[in-house]
């Protein structure tokens, strides 16, 4: 594991934490609520998605930074909505547990992207004449061009 890995696993794990010290600045000022709006729209998702086992090519890092967000505010609706079941919301009750979630998320490798397996941003290759490209239904099909 690179230093640059673990240097992302902690801030992640940490960031939760830092949303929910910004609590304690008085009421209003963007101090407070800036980081606690981008812990909750993108925190749990990144610790989610992020480190990779690879640096991630640009296709999978767009990808990520897509997944990012509806995994976050995802995680953010079921950790609401169980609190208010068990009549126990608020604010601090609900940054605590998606910090908790994050610094555990953040201990594991990330989900496996999709675009980061596929090779994204590549541009595949052509193949030359009566090469096999691919099969289908027990057929192959050859390369249209001579």
């Amino acid at each position: 594991m690179t230093l640059a890995q673990n240097r992302i696993r902690v801030a992640l794990a940490l960031s939760g934490w830092v949303a929910l010290a910004a609590t304690l600045l008085p009421d209003g000022t963007p101090a407070r609520w800036i980081p606690v709006l981008l812990f909750v729209c993108f925190g749990p998702g990144f610790a989610l998605l992020y480190p990779q086992p690879d640096m991630l090519r640009p296709g999978a890092r767009l990808e990520a930074l897509a997944l990012a967000a509806p995994l976050s505010l995802s995680l953010g609706a079921l950790v609401s909505t169980c609190l208010f079941l068990v009549r126990g919301f608020s604010a601090t009750a609900f940054l605590v547990s998606l910090a908790a979630f994050a610094t555990l998320a953040s201990a594991f490798p990330g989900l496996p992207l999709p675009a980061a397996t596929r090779g994204a941003a590549e541009r595949p290759r052509r193949s030359g004449p009566g090469v096999r490209l691919r099969t289908v239904c027990g057929r192959s099909r050859s390369s249209p061009r001579p």
